[in-house]
């Protein structure tokens, strides 16, 4: 019997990072769930097997805490075969709007934070010959209006995710992205929990509704398992349709 794989997931406290972390936890992997908020990471590993599951409380936008996460997950589990890139933030403003802290803020946690993991990670990676999945956005393959600071942070994600998938291939690690659009997570509750709101969602997506954490940690999972053994750079968009679309609207009614 071979020994289970290591999953680390970042921004592991809720949403999709949540999610991810159980369906890794479902599939037999060991799972490593990293976070800023020590008590909504027991509340997720509540219903994970103890002997599978770590929490290493941590800030990915500081490099110190990313190196004690990489060192306690490689002496608890022995490795890393898959790096789940998930924590960011988003913040609205539009230019002159937007304040510095916040500029700041999204480029330190969304971008500099899968700087700092995937370095400290990539020795681990390279041994396992593992793989790295960031979360992206809808909003990294487009611009959003009043948002064009977590365009740039989720646009650069992405443009990251293509740049590692063609340097680390050689050394068989896989790096993609997933592209979500509107999900019912705490981040996104201002618009999920607003009819009018959601009314506009139902409008612009085909399948007429916001996404569920667990959908996009399916995907994830895909991208990290072996049927998507010889998917590398790819910016998969898990978004109902919604990217399908020209942007023009529907004439039809």
């Amino acid at each position: 019997m071979t020994d289970p794989k290591t999953v680390l997931v970042t921004g592991a406290g809720s949403g999709i990072g949540a999610a991810t972390a159980q369906r890794f936890s479902a599939d037999g992997w060991n799972v490593v769930l990293n976070g800023r908020t020590r008590s909504k990471l027991e509340d997720v590993a509540g219903d994970l097997p103890d002997a599978r599951t770590l929490i290493v409380k941590g800030d990915v936008s500081n490099a110190n805490d990313v190196s004690h996460l990489i060192a306690a997950s490689v002496e608890r589990f022995g490795g890393i075969d898959c790096l789940v890139n998930n924590a960011g933030i988003a913040r609205m403003g539009v230019l002159g709007k937007l304040s510095r802290d916040d500029w700041d803020a999204l480029l330190s946690i969304n971008v500099t934070g899968i700087y700092n993991t995937c370095t400290e990670a990539l020795p681990h990676l390279k041994a396992t010959k593992g793989s790295v999945v960031n979360v992206s956005s809808v909003s990294g393959i487009g611009g959003d209006w009043r948002m064009f600071g977590y365009n740039a942070s989720k646009g650069a994600v992405s443009n990251m995710t293509r740049a590692m998938a063609l340097d680390l291939g050689a050394d068989g690690i896989r790096v993609n992205a997933v592209a979500p659009s509107v999900t019912e997570t705490e981040m996104a509750e201002g618009i999920h929990s607003n009819d009018e709101r959601m009314e506009m969602v139902r409008n612009r997506i085909p399948m007429k509704r916001a996404a569920r954490p667990e959908e996009i940690a399916s995907v994830i999972a895909f991208l990290a398992g072996e049927d998507a053994a010889f998917v590398n750079g790819v910016i998969l968009p898990v978004d109902g349709g919604l990217s399908a679309s020209n942007g023009q609207p529907n004439f039809t009614g």
